[in-house]
């Protein structure tokens, strides 16, 4: 959000500092005060970018020999360009382009702070000698204020410019501990010197440079804003800070207290996007994720939680099943495009990620760590994520399954921890989607921890068949429409309304023979305890239908409870949504919120039962007719040895 007080910080004040920044990259001597020196041992070296930072640096291959800092000397500069073979790569020049950059924002940041607040007139006394000793505590408070004011303007600026040449890669350390707050030029050259030693550690290669750079920036962003907040450390002298934005204009840079800048992390994406109407049938998957759409929407950076998660009205998890060319890639299509669309609006980081086959790696261990960094980026809690699993059954193996590749159970484990693990944790910033044309084949535990089903079946009715063919051949042709209101049949609350009612019984016939046995017993399902009873005769007749189908039943029905569009009016104009605090929203959600009824249970168990009675009968199939194919082997075999015996 915009403040309506925002000043300019001036370019030529940036590029005035940056002699000073650039010889703060190039080298200087550090003793350091808070944090220990990370120790360089040669024996084996650590997997980079696993566990928090190591007390004992791992020696990155070419580094130690190249390097020419002395003890106590940092020098990133050359600490980066060991990392190359002589010539630095285009993500090393832009690392260090962009710490040259935020050192010299940082820098101008200072001055202009230090002119606001009266420190530049102490400092000025104090060179000359005339500095009156009522006013030296103002004087240290204010020296204190400048290096907090000058510390997070230049993580921010850090973690903001290095955003667009982030990936997939993570690396993981932990606080920040250099935090000098002596005065400016001191505490920047204790957070470098931190860095220097990160970079040290972590990045042994070009991805977890970057990785390595923007997570110390977001680390070093937390501890200042606890020591700004706390109150400490000059803390009491921010207010010329707190109370103004300023923004960088060649950046796009909003600086605005100590809150940090949201930059669009990972770059463009390069996606064909779709919009709602062209993506024909599939009405109820539609319907959730357009509303998946505007939910992600929701979630609030400051608090870093959605209010609809709190609600229990969030879909964490969904899948996606149909036959091949249903319309699963437009459906990924039109979602990306619309949170990419919302997001620019509201000035949001968007991130998209979808993982497929060509991750498994023949390493050991490869193919889970690029799941585990596939998992972190989208959970990221700075960026509205969207993450997808495209082809499911071929990336994630079926435990037990002798055709599944070690990499596969390696993903299929990681995946099985994100989705419902103990530590699983929903913001509700983010969603995945898995997506396959043989859900069967994906693993049963897997396979449950997808909270919401999308059967996405494509186009169904003959309207639909006529509306996907005169969207499909364009407009270059004079072939009359004829009788037909095109597209009327993909008005999605009409055409939702419909599926919905179509759930109201079972549709799969192992689950239509036990609902007519429960209804033959027990009646029309009204009560809570007749539901149950229902509950309990699926289970019985498929044991794969445990509690977790229970919890994803219910928190499907919650989703229904919110079975409400959010205005498109609050995603155009973020000030009257987006932008509120994190209570207002969650005041304006439950304003709309309707309550649960019967018709809603019923046919959301049946929707969720029926695709696992769909599923589970496809997999014994498949099972049988591998087992005949054995039998049938092993008969021509048998046969073949008798013959040739005799």
């Amino acid at each position: 959000m915009v403040a309506r007080d925002m000043m300019e910080l001036k370019e030529e004040a940036i590029r005035g500092q940056y002699e000073a920044a650039l010889a703060l990259i190039s080298g200087f001597d550090h003793a350091p005060r808070l944090a220990r020196p990370l120790e360089v041992v040669g024996g084996a070296e650590r997997s980079p970018g696993l566990g928090a930072r190591p007390r004992f640096r791992s020696t990155v291959p070419g580094m130690a020999a190249r390097s020419t800092a002395r003890p106590g000397g940092v020098r990133i500069a050359e600490r980066v360009e060991g990392l190359s073979d002589g010539l630095l790569s285009p993500e090393q020049a832009a690392a260090l382009n962009a710490l040259r950059r935020a050192l010299a924002i940082a820098l101008a940041m200072g001055e202009t702070f230090a002119a606001q607040s009266g420190l530049a007139e102490l400092k000025r006394a104090n060179l000359e000698g005339r500095l009156a000793e009522a006013r030296r505590a103002e004087f240290g408070a204010l020296l204190q204020a400048e290096a907090l004011v000058v510390l997070f303007t230049f993580a921010n600026a850090t973690a903001y410019l290095i955003a667009p040449h982030l990936g997939a890669q993570s690396v993981e350390l932990g606080a920040v501990e250099e935090v000098l707050t002596d005065n400016a030029p001191l505490a920047l050259q204790g957070a470098l010197w931190e860095l220097d030693q990160d970079i040290a550690a972590l990045a042994s290669d070009d991805a977890r440079l970057v990785a390595a750079i923007s997570a110390f920036a977001e680390a070093l962003m937390a501890q200042v804003q606890l020591r700004a907040e706390a109150g400490t450390a000059g803390g009491a002298w921010l207010s010329s800070f707190t109370s103004g934005t300023w923004k960088v204009e060649a950046d796009g840079l909003v600086i605005a207290g100590f809150k940090p800048a949201k930059a669009a992390k990972g770059g463009q994406i390069a996606m064909a996007f779709k919009k709602p109407h062209e993506v024909v049938g599939n009405h109820i998957a539609k319907y959730q994720s357009l509303r998946l759409a505007k939910m992600l929407m929701a979630y609030d950076f400051e608090r870093k939680l959605n209010p609809f998660a709190e609600l229990g009205g969030f879909i964490f998890t969904f899948m996606g099943d149909g036959k091949p060319g249903t319309g699963k890639t437009t459906l990924i299509q039109m979602m990306a495009g619309l949170l990419d669309g919302y997001c620019k609006v509201a000035g949001y980081p968007f991130r998209y990620q979808n993982f497929s086959i060509d991750q498994i790696d023949s390493y050991q261990g490869k193919s889970g760590q690029n799941a585990k960094a596939f998992i972190d980026a989208v959970l990221d809690p700075s960026v509205i994520g969207f993450g997808t699993i495209d082809d499911i059954d071929q990336v994630a193996g079926k435990r037990g399954d002798r055709q599944s590749s070690a990499g596969q159970q390696e993903v299929t484990a990681v995946f099985m921890q994100a989705f419902a693990g103990a530590g699983t944790v929903v913001r509700g910033n983010c969603t995945f989607g898995m997506f396959s044309n043989y859900p069967e084949n994906v693993d049963d535990a897997l396979r449950q921890r997808a909270g919401a089903r999308f059967l996405v079946d494509g186009p169904q009715s003959r309207e639909d068949y006529i509306d996907i063919l005169s969207l499909l051949l364009g407009k270059n042709h004079a072939i009359p429409l004829g009788s037909h209101d095109l597209f009327a049949a993909q008005e999605i609350k009409k055409a939702v309304a419909a599926s919905f009612e179509g759930h109201a019984r079972p549709q799969e016939a192992g689950l239509m023979r036990v609902w007519e046995k429960v209804a033959a017993e027990l009646g029309p399902l009204d009560t809570i305890a007749k539901i149950g009873t229902y509950l309990k005769a699926i289970q019985q007749a498929d044991e794969r239908f445990t509690g977790r189908a229970i919890k994803n039943i219910t928190d499907a029905v919650k989703v229904r409870a919110m079975d409400f569009e959010l205005p498109d009016a609050w995603m155009e104009e973020p000030d009257l949504f987006l932008f509120k605090d994190y209570d207002e929203k969650l005041a304006m959600i439950k304003g709309l919120m309707q309550p649960i009824t019967v018709e809603m249970v019923v046919q959301e168990i049946n929707r969720y039962a029926d695709s696992e009675f769909r599923y589970g009968d496809k997999s014994d199939e498949v099972a049988i007719e591998a087992a005949v194919r054995d039998m049938q082997r092993m008969e021509a075999a048998k046969k073949r040895y008798l013959e040739g015996r005799g």
